[in-house]
């Protein structure tokens, strides 16, 4: 530790220390999974709660980031050893975003339908409440309904922006792409995932993890808190869920937003390595 601490100094140095540090972290978090999942049951104990903001901690830390980058390398090597291996990771992981997406896609269809519903039983029927479901149905008011439309909305842009990548249906500026030969072409392919697909959604996972996690639990927690703050924090970290609506009687679930941003991120990185991989 002396030395990792001493040769860590310099930003060259804490770059390599780091990146020699991931594989222990991954095998540290592998083989010790109570130390960050005992949080799910929620017993209310110590136990539970600085296991959740362990979680909370590593999953925007720089320990997460170069895990992450160093599995990204280490299938990258074994790739072009292997391709067949490399293959089936990129059809993997694009089976897995069509798959969510064209799910997903029916919110579409859901939002018009509802929407329509909505219209008649407020104008023609001049109800105040309307209930949806099968045994059990869910009972609000149509102002709730009216808003709800939002998160079918937001279903489609986070849900299935990486399934439309996969299927080249994101509008594209080509000024010099289509002039290229293939093999320029899978080179500015590479280079695009690298500086920014990859760059991008790794910003936008931070920012969008502390965002949703601030909404979801107190006290609050905060990029800038350091692993020990977080963990006197734990000891007073209860559920806080945000049930607050923009209307009294409006759609009160806005932390479901919150948990689309990180999955949008997640899903855009995964798909961002299979891009590069292929």
């Amino acid at each position: 530790m002396d030395f990792f601490s001493s040769f860590g100094a310099t930003g060259l140095g804490w770059f390599f220390v780091q990146v020699m540090q991931a594989p222990l972290n991954i095998l540290y978090a592998l083989f010790n999974p109570l130390s960050w999942l005992d949080w799910v049951l929620w017993q209310n104990t110590t136990e539970d709660k600085e296991s959740l903001m362990r979680l909370v901690f590593y999953g925007g830390s720089v320990e997460f980031l170069f895990s992450l980058l160093f599995l990204f390398f280490v299938l990258g090597v074994i790739g072009i050893l292997r391709p067949s291996v490399l293959w089936s990771v990129v059809v993997g992981l694009e089976t897995f975003a069509n798959g969510v997406g064209r799910l997903f896609a029916w919110s579409g269809l859901i939002m018009v339908v509802q929407q329509i519903i909505i219209v008649f039983m407020q104008r023609l029927f001049v109800v105040t409440e309307m209930s949806f479901g099968f045994g059990q149905a869910l009972t609000f008011e149509v102002s709730w309904w009216a808003e709800e439309l939002k998160l079918y909305n937001a279903f489609v842009v986070c849900l299935c922006c990486a399934y439309t990548f996969v299927q080249g249906g994101h509008v594209r500026v080509d000024l010099v792409y289509s002039a290229v030969s293939f093999r320029a072409k899978r080179i500015l392919d590479m280079i695009g995932c690298v500086i920014f697909m990859i760059p991008t959604t790794l910003v936008i996972w931070v920012y969008g993890w502390y965002f949703m996690w601030r909404h979801l639990i107190v006290p609050k927690p905060s990029a800038g808190d350091t692993f020990d703050r977080l963990m006197m924090k734990s000891r007073a970290v209860r559920w806080n869920v945000e049930t607050i609506g923009f209307s009294p009687n409006g759609f009160n679930a806005y932390f479901l937003f919150k948990v689309l941003i990180v999955a949008f991120a997640a899903m855009m990185f995964l798909q961002a390595i299979a891009f590069f991989y292929r």
